[in-house]
């Protein structure tokens, strides 16, 4: 589905990305781990178009998008949940949903997902008349990821999911990751320093060091890795 050939990523003359390929398959969640500054929430935004890479490919179904701005990636059906959230505070939670369909105009399909959306987070349906601003952390994190599944994409980026969040509702945000992915069938790619939590629910892991792939097998090899347990599990 994804395929990222040798990115060159940089702010101004400093390099973030070094020669960074990676691919996704369709229907997989992949998660790329690594510490802070180690390059992980660039490569969403190289993906979705916020951050160009200077060099190299990323071919998206068969098409290259490196050149397209981000709302035409959006409108092929990549959308990222951003790290922070950045929902829109002032707007009802109802109203952020509405943004997060800006680009559909099938009026059924569009229901029919919110629908859904308040069956997965019944917080969400009994506060769809609050300001997102007002809502926990926890929350806020749930809309911010149900604004992007209102986009009804094919890949779902999500940048550190778990930041901020209270053990529990960290758990709660990842079984629903996996929900979304067998009943949506929605591919993931999953950045996360979360290594321990992120790994236990993707199929396939990259690490990445200093802007670098360093390692990459399925997720269950690199739970029982050593140098992943010594570096990131804490283990």
């Amino acid at each position: 589905m994804l395929e990222l050939k040798k990115i060159n990523t940089y702010y101004g003359n400093i390099q973030a990305l070094h020669d960074i390929s990676l691919s996704v398959e369709e229907g997989e969640i992949i998660t790329l781990i690594g510490a802070n500054g180690a390059g992980k929430s660039t490569t969403l935004m190289s993906i979705s178009g916020i951050v160009p890479p200077r060099t190299g490919e990323i071919i998206f179904q068969g098409k290259p998008i490196h050149e397209l701005p981000p709302d035409k990636i959006v409108a092929l059906g990549i959308c990222q949940v951003p790290e922070g959230r950045h929902i829109f505070p002032d707007l009802t939670v109802a109203e952020n949903l509405d943004m997060g369909a800006f680009l559909r105009r099938d009026k059924q399909g569009i229901k029919e997902d919110l629908e859904y959306i308040y069956a997965l987070f019944p917080i969400l349906a009994k506060r769809r008349n609050q300001p997102g601003g007002n809502l926990s952390g926890g929350e806020q994190q749930m809309l911010a990821i149900s604004r992007a599944l209102m986009a009804r994409p094919q890949l779902l980026l999500l940048d550190e999911p778990s930041m901020g969040l209270a053990p529990l509702v960290t758990r709660q945000i990842f079984d629903i990751i996996k929900k979304i992915n067998e009943e949506q069938n929605t591919t993931i790619f999953l950045v996360e320093q979360n290594a321990n939590l992120a790994l236990k629910v993707a199929d396939r892991g990259y690490v990445l060091e200093t802007g670098r792939i360093t390692m990459h097998d399925d997720a269950g090899a690199l739970l029982i890795n050593e140098d992943v347990k010594k570096a990131y599990l804490g283990i």
